[in-house]
This record gives structure tokens, sequence and C-alpha cells, in this order.
């Protein structure tokens, strides 16, 4: 009965349309934090700022504890469940630290639409936060772990954790605190990318003409799910036979460290005998077509993905976008993508081209901007009302946040969509981060 009211629940949510809210409670219920959205998008010449707010209860806080907002942008490079002697598989990225209560009016920042909205519906003891990460920052990268691996996978995460305590180097805890797993992702840049062409030469002994290849691709940058379309155009005047074509879209991942390692996975192969076999004189002008997709490499242990939220699926991880200005180490994890045209010849050795691309998300629509506020008439003035022409706020139309019960609607044509974070109630086992999409 629970499931089949929580699968109305969500069938009921997904029927509304409007902005999504997430929530989540420390587990003693005394603060809650307010996301806007899990995905936070470099744009290459921005990057979106991580704002949200926190609910605070006065009564809990008085007694000179404060409330502070915490990121952490770090490199896992080995099992949560091997820090063993105060020695942590772990290399900091990005760390930032504001306090959210009391206030301070140095750190007041603008406000975001969504805020606003917030505040005016959640009251006095509501407070708002914003993070603005510097230019280059890492994008979430997840390595993707073997079946049967526990813990949390090893790669580039955010975490935001918002928590009670008298400063913020004490160490919180866990009833007072609320940790939210959040990405960094990476938009396709506006720039067209140059097409992609390479060509070699063979020479073959007691061959007086070499064994020439030209491939290119249809374009230098891809959306996940893209098919990509390789041109080769072979012309062999030597001696040798051409067998096949092999056709390989590779992986390969710079681990920034204490030293870079290199590690190569192929995401999409393609071997094929079609117009072949290419003898002495002959010529062969072919497309072939491969995709690359996660559904067809869910096995290969250590495969980056792009940074994998508890219960929602992911893609391979998206083209790092480099900045000679910013230092590889502070990426944790490069990731680059190429195709690899491998020409088989018979008795001979073959003959190699590889043409880099780039794989990444499509830029999506820029959202309408929502109308303005009307204004209240100036003949319907308020009892009490300081000044009956300033513009009313339309928050009783919006969502009722009830952080103690189940959520209230004041009217079905609600513009947001208030969703919690789901949490993993398990003996031992810490707070999870995620939300029930």
């Amino acid at each position: 009965m629970e499931n089949k009211a929580k699968e109305s629940q969500t069938d009921e949510a997904a029927k509304r349309t409007g902005t999504r809210v997430f929530k989540k409670t420390s587990p003693s219920g005394k603060i809650t934090t307010y996301l806007g959205k899990r995905d936070f998008i470099d744009h290459i010449d921005h990057i979106d700022p991580i704002d949200g707010v926190v609910l605070v209860d006065p009564e809990y806080v008085k007694d000179e504890k404060k409330v502070y907002a915490h990121v952490l942008a770090a490199f896992r490079y080995g099992r949560e469940d091997l820090d063993v002697l105060g020695l942590t598989f772990r290399k900091d990225l990005f760390l930032a630290t504001v306090q959210v209560y009391p206030p301070k009016p140095e750190d007041k920042k603008p406000m975001t639409r969504l805020q606003e909205r917030l505040l005016k519906k959640l009251g006095a003891n509501a407070y708002p936060f914003k993070f603005e990460l510097p230019p280059g920052s890492p994008s979430s990268v997840t390595l993707q772990p073997a079946p049967g691996d526990t813990g949390k996978p090893c790669g580039v995460d955010y975490e935001l954790k918002t928590f009670v305590a008298e400063s913020s180097e004490e160490k919180p805890h866990k009833r007072d605190t609320v940790r939210l797993a959040i990405r960094k992702l990476t938009y396709a840049p506006e720039r067209p990318q140059p097409q992609p062409f390479a060509e070699a030469e063979k020479d073959f002994m007691m061959s007086s003409y070499p064994l020439h290849v030209e491939a290119s691709l249809d374009k230098g940058l891809y959306y996940h799910g893209e098919t990509i379309a390789v041109n080769i155009h072979l012309s062999n005047r030597s001696s040798k036979t051409c067998k096949k074509v092999k056709i390989t879209v590779r992986q390969f991942a710079d681990i920034c460290l204490f030293s870079t390692a290199q590690y190569k996975c192929p995401v999409a192969v393609l071997e094929s005998e079609d117009g072949f076999p290419v003898g002495q004189s002959g010529t062969l002008s072919k497309v072939y077509c491969l995709t690359p997709l996660l559904d067809d490499n869910r096995d290969k242990r250590g495969l980056a993905l792009d940074g994998k939220l508890k219960h929602e699926d992911t893609n391979l991880a998206s083209s790092t976008t480099l900045d000679p200005n910013i230092p590889k180490e502070n990426l944790g994890i490069i990731v680059q993508y190429k195709v690899k045209v491998r020409i088989i010849v018979a008795y001979g050795g073959d003959l190699t081209v590889e043409l880099p691309f780039m794989l990444t998300h499509p830029k999506p629509l820029e959202e309408p901007t929502p109308p303005p506020t009307p204004a209240k008439p100036p003949s319907a003035p308020v009892d009490g009302e300081a000044n009956p022409e300033a513009p009313v706020a339309v928050d009783h139309n919006l969502i009722d946040f009830d952080t103690d019960g189940p959520e209230r609607h004041s009217d079905d044509h609600d513009d947001l969509i208030f969703e919690d974070f789901a949490r993993l109630r398990l003996k031992g086992t810490d707070l999870t981060e995620t939300a029930d999409a």
C-alpha cells in the first residue's frame, strides 16, 4: 500500500508543470535545506552558482549555535573502507564554507528569483546562501565500479552540506547535518569545432609505392547518443592486400594526481570486411557509422561516466574542456575521445590513424522569462498595510512548504513542484545525498 501511495504521488507530481524545488531535512528536524536543482552547469564563459535556502529552528540555535553551508569537490581514488590510520584516499579540489545563520553583512549577495520566492514562503527563519565556483572547476566524473563493489565510487564528486555547530571547524553531529550530492556538468561550447581529418602512408619492403589512407569525421563535436560517421578513403598502390578495417571509439581518462596516469577504454567497436579485400592498385571509399553508448559498456570497470546520482542513470563522461591557464592537477580527471581507424594488411604491418573529437551535452534552449508580478489595484487596500499601492507577492498561489508533513497545495496551478531528497534509513549507514526524480 505504501509503495502504491508513493507511485501515485510521483505520478501526480509528474503531471504538474512548474519549477522543481528539492527539500531535505536533518534527522533532528531542526534545519531544512532547499535547492532548485542538483546539476550546476559550466557554460564555458560562466558557471551556475550553487544557491539555496536553509530553514532554521530559532529555538534550537539560540545558544551561540550557528548554521553553516559547506561545498566540497574531492577526487576519491580509493575505497572508503580502505581509509585507516587517518589516511584517506582523497584529494580536495575545491572547498568553501559560508555562515548562513546568523548572516554576516559582508557575506550578503544578490538573491536569485527562486531564493526570493522561497524566503517569502518560508518566513523570517529562512536564510539564503550562494557559492560561486571559480573558473576551471573540475566536472563531476564517476569511475564505473565493478559488479559487487560497495561504497562511494571513485571519481570527482561535489557535496553540499549544511550543519549546526558552534564554529565552522567543529565536526558536526550527523543528526544536525544535511548532506546533498550535486553535480557540475559541462555544456557544449558554442564555438564551431574543426572537422577532424587524418591521413597516413606506409611503405613495404619489395613495394615501389606506399599504402595511403585518409579518414575524417562528419563533425568535431557530438552529443551523447549521436551516431559518429567515419569517412575512409583507401588507396593501395603497394603489393600488399588489405583484409579489413577495424574502427574503435576510445575513451582516454587522464588521472591527475601526484603523477599523471592514462587509461584507455574502447566504448564502440566496428569491424568490417565490406568492400575488402583491397588488392594492388585497388581503392575503397566508404562511410562507417557507430554509436558510443553506456548501455553497451556497463561491464567495464573504471570507465569514466558523468557524475552519477544514486537512483539515476547517467552517460559516458563528457569531454573535458581544457584551459591552458588552469593546472591539470585541479581537474582531477581529464576525459578525451578519439576514433582509431586500423587498416589490417595481410602479411604486413597495419596502418593506423586517430581522429580526436568532443563528446558532450547540448546546451538547452533558454527558458522564457516569467512575467512580472502584477500590482495590487489601488482601490483594494488591505487593513494594516503600510503601502496599499505596493506590489503584492503571489506566494499564496505557489506552494505550502510543510517541513513536518506532506506537501499541501493551495492551487492546482502552482508553478513550484516540491520534492523531497531521498534518505537511506539503514542502521549504521550515513545519509545519502540524492533525490528521487
